[in-house]
């Protein structure tokens, strides 16, 4: 018989645990760009995490013009100014990001399905 010393039981997961330990949002430096299904075929793109040096209106300004879609600058109490773009647009935002030189590839997070 095995004795209860010796057996592990194994842990669950937590996916957010890196998001817990950080003290505010974006502590790490980190741009996360998410997908989020809304009603049917629909989603929508959010781009959380920039620098709050950077004015946002300028860069949906040309992202909405780069990739044809529309968007818009939502202010929440937790996480600040997040940019909200119409459709997948996840690849598209991050070599825009990259090419722009607003954030290093190595900064960004893709998120989603």
């Amino acid at each position: 018989m095995v004795e209860q010393d010796d057996v592990q039981i194994p842990t669950a997961f937590d996916p957010f645990a890196e998001a817990k330990d950080a003290d505010a949002p974006g502590a790490k430096e980190y741009v996360h760009v998410r997908v989020q299904q809304r009603n049917g075929k629909k989603c929508l793109t959010t781009v959380q995490g920039l620098k709050k040096d950077f004015n946002y209106d300028k860069i949906l300004k040309d992202l909405k013009k780069e990739f044809c879609c529309n968007g818009n600058v939502v202010q929440d109490k937790e996480l600040g100014k997040i940019i909200q773009l119409q459709g997948d647009q996840r690849k598209k935002v991050l070599q825009f990001l990259v090419q722009a030189k607003i954030v290093k590839k190595d900064q960004i997070k893709i998120h989603g399905f």
